[in-house]
């Protein structure tokens, strides 16, 4: 009897549009399309219940919402398996796809598969739950991807023994019990042998790592404490002078706000990752340098520091995310900055100011890291957390009067400054 198969997407792979539809609310279509077509071509036994999409940003910011809608989906249909991706290196969709996966395999007890690339902040909330091939970090892997993929299912329909390394997916932490020529001491002196004579050896067991960055000591005197301002929104000066990459940058940028009240008029965004309409009417909308520059004056913080710091964090590698905060936070520890606030947009956006905020802190300096999806953020391990409005508009809200935006921003700005005087131990939202 054939398996019945719904398959997840997003609005670009969904063939509704690009980012300008990434608001859209799911959908339900009985046809199967893009990826999903390539992919029941590849599986036997097997039936296309339908095709969800949803936009990347809707079900960032309104997961409830969506996560609703396709119970109800689920409720009407019999499915035996979800697909959902390749989400290859696209952060905002591979926290779909792995929020999405946790929530199926734990609620319906059905295989969940899917496709990212190794360093997608999705990965680590939906591995041990999903059966997540390895991609390479672009939709030019496609063509390998969904291959990968439908071998996996193919294996599952027809319970076939999975192993991770043969068949292409990331291992799932699972210990099993089998059955081999040796035991366990004799395979563990081949080892050691091998070891010291310098030839190449894999063991068992390989130790987990974590790497978990002492938060900063919470601040006494928040009048006495010079505050910085650090984002991975793109925010420059209008024409880019250090021409920053708008998606996988390889630098950052450092820029004077002396004897300036906000940033409006003189900079803009050049992240490629989101809508720039409303960043580029306000740009304090992404870095609220406006608000601490209030802040500045009523005395409830000593000062703000005389440049912020920026960077584009589409699709930027860990590595180079790593190198820049270092070179951030060494800066500002020259400067004697005391309190770092750090802003991101979108998905892997907000992995790269997370990785950012954990190098910072590392010399000492208490970060508060302002994000959307802040299940990105804990998964990375950041410290202080202040949840913000959406994706293109993290510190404000242009659907709201102006009143009430001001209002809004206020708010979420004094969270997070007040966040510096509370010590943690561990990821915390305020």
């Amino acid at each position: 009897m054939s398996k019945k198969i719904i398959y997840y997407l997003n609005q670009f792979f969904g063939q509704i549009g690009g980012e300008e539809k990434a608001g859209i609310a799911p959908s339900f279509t009985t046809e199967k399309i893009g990826p999903a077509e390539a992919f029941f071509e590849k599986v036997e036994d097997a039936e296309c219940v339908g095709t969800i999409i949803c936009g990347d940003n809707y079900f960032n910011e309104n997961k409830e919402e969506a996560i609703k809608f396709i119970d109800e989906v689920f409720s009407k249909n019999e499915i035996d398996m979800l697909v959902a991706g390749p989400a290859f290196n696209a952060g905002r969709y591979g926290v779909a796809c792995g929020e999405l996966a946790v929530h199926v395999a734990e609620t319906y007890e059905i295989p969940v598969v899917s496709g990212m690339y190794k360093e997608n902040p999705g990965l680590e909330m939906c591995k041990l739950k999903a059966y997540v091939a390895e991609t390479k970090d672009s939709a030019a892997d496609m063509r390998k991807s969904l291959p990968t993929m439908a071998a996996l299912a193919n294996k599952i329909i027809k319970n076939e023994e999975l192993d991770p390394l043969k068949d292409g997916y990331f291992k799932q932490g699972k210990r099993k019990t089998i059955l081999v020529e040796n035991n366990g001491s004799r395979r563990a002196v081949d080892m050691l042998i091998a070891r010291l004579k310098g030839e190449e050896f894999e063991t068992e067991m390989p130790m987990p790592t974590f790497d978990k960055v002492t938060p900063g000591a919470k601040i006494e005197d928040l009048s006495k404490a010079t505050f910085a301002l650090v984002t991975t929104g793109g925010i420059v000066p209008i024409g880019n002078p250090d021409k920053i990459q708008s998606a996988s940058a390889r630098k950052w940028g450092k820029y004077s706000v002396v004897g300036r009240e906000n940033l409006e008029g003189d900079f803009c965004t050049i992240h490629g990752g989101f809508d720039p309409v409303y960043a580029n009417a306000k740009p304090d909308r992404v870095v609220p340098f406006d608000i601490l520059k209030k802040f500045e004056k009523e005395g409830k913080i000593g000062k703000v520091h005389d440049f912020f710091y920026t960077t584009t964090g589409t699709g930027t590698a860990v590595g180079n995310a790593i190198q820049f905060g270092q070179e951030i936070g060494k800066e500002l520890k020259e400067a004697g900055v005391d309190a770092v606030i750090v802003t991101s947009t979108w998905g892997t956006c907000t992995r790269c100011g997370a990785t950012m905020v954990k190098e910072i802190e590392r010399y000492g300096i208490p970060v508060v890291h302002m994000a959307t999806i802040i299940t990105i953020s804990k998964s990375v391990g950041a410290n202080r957390i202040v949840p913000t409005i959406a994706i293109p508009h993290p510190v404000g809200n242009p659907n709201e009067s102006e009143k009430r935006e001001a209002e809004i921003r206020l708010d979420l700005v004094t969270r997070a400054v007040e966040a510096f005087s509370v010590d943690v131990e561990e990821p915390t939202a305020f």
